[in-house]
């Protein structure tokens, strides 16, 4: 069965999410939500996650983790194991509490990507509705937010608040430093909008280009072949891109040759040819890369000039 690529390294930040199964609820009552905070912090001993901010909503969850060893995969399937056995026990139920596979969405340390995200997680309660436009965001306890505004020795153990208020200019925690930062969420919650968080909901990577491309190298050197996912396509749309760069290098085109050049050109066929065998991109892709017209007029080609080219010999090839 085909499944998203689940990139894991040292250091590495998450926005987690998951929903209950068939849009269902996941929590019926604030000792389902305490169980599952339970399973929580157990999962971070286990682990040793760092976790940045939480939100339990009714039939879904969002979690910002920083996991210092490459155990994305373990923890989860041990949070989500653990909480579906004590959920279905307490209830007297059976099968699935949880819908399909998590969403993971990897986040940049640098650029303040880290505090985008937090603000999403902490503004959950308004855009769902769960406050009312007088009541301030403390008072949805649900979140990590009101454990934001306590000292850390009342907090959990495993809730990292030192980075996210410096990322919002409180450099160390006080009671004044707290203060302010109720102010900034509070001002925040007022000019928040549905565009500012749009990356965090559509996108696969919250990030700079630096980090998007060291994410991407890390997707091509982990790909299997049942993997799928926008990460695998934009890693393979870059590499077939590197490829052709490096071909029209090579013959001395420009990209004004490829236009000018015949469509079904013998170096055009051979650059075809390349990409189609180191890469993952589609037909189309191929032939309006390389103007070579439609995917079927490429697709007769490539069946027919790979008839007369030897079969390559397997090795694995860089593509720095």
């Amino acid at each position: 069965m085909a499944r998203k690529l689940r990139v894991q390294f040292p250091g590495a930040l998450y926005h987690l999410m998951s929903r209950g199964n068939r849009k269902g609820k996941i929590f019926f009552d604030d000792e389902d939500r305490e169980r599952f905070i339970t399973a929580l912090g157990d999962t971070c001993a286990k682990t040793h996650w760092k976790v940045h901010a939480w939100c339990l909503l009714g039939n879904h969850f969002h979690l910002v983790v920083e996991t210092p060893e490459p155990n994305l995969v373990a923890g989860m399937k041990w949070l989500l194991g653990t909480y579906t056995l004590r959920f279905n026990r307490r209830h007297q139920l059976s099968g699935h509490v949880f819908s399909g596979r998590y969403k993971s969405l990897l986040v940049g340390g640098r650029g303040g990507y880290l505090r985008t995200l937090c603000e999403y997680v902490h503004l959950n309660p308004v855009r769902a509705r769960l406050l009312t436009d007088a009541q301030p965001l403390k008072q949805f306890q649900w979140s990590s937010f009101p454990d934001y505004l306590k000292a850390p020795s009342d907090g959990p153990v495993w809730l990292q608040t030192e980075r996210f208020l410096g990322e919002c200019g409180i450099p160390k925690d006080s009671q004044a430093g707290r203060r302010e930062f109720e102010r900034v969420m509070e001002t925040r919650r007022l000019a928040a909008t549905d565009d500012d968080y749009a990356p965090i909901r559509r996108g696969w990577c919250l990030g700079d280009e630096e980090f998007r491309k060291e994410l991407l190298e890390r997707v091509t050197s982990r790909v299997g072949l049942h993997h799928y996912g926008d990460e695998l396509r934009e890693s393979a749309t870059d590499r077939a891109e590197r490829i052709v760069c490096r071909e029209l290098q090579a013959v001395g085109w420009t990209e004004e040759d490829l236009r000018t050049h015949r469509k079904g050109d013998p170096e055009k066929v051979r650059i075809a040819l390349r990409v189609r065998e180191e890469s993952t991109v589609t037909l189309a892709w191929i032939a309006a890369r390389l103007a070579m017209g439609t995917r079927t007029h490429l697709a007769h080609l490539l069946y027919w000039n790979g008839r007369e080219r030897p079969k390559p010999i397997k090795k694995h090839i860089t593509i720095d």
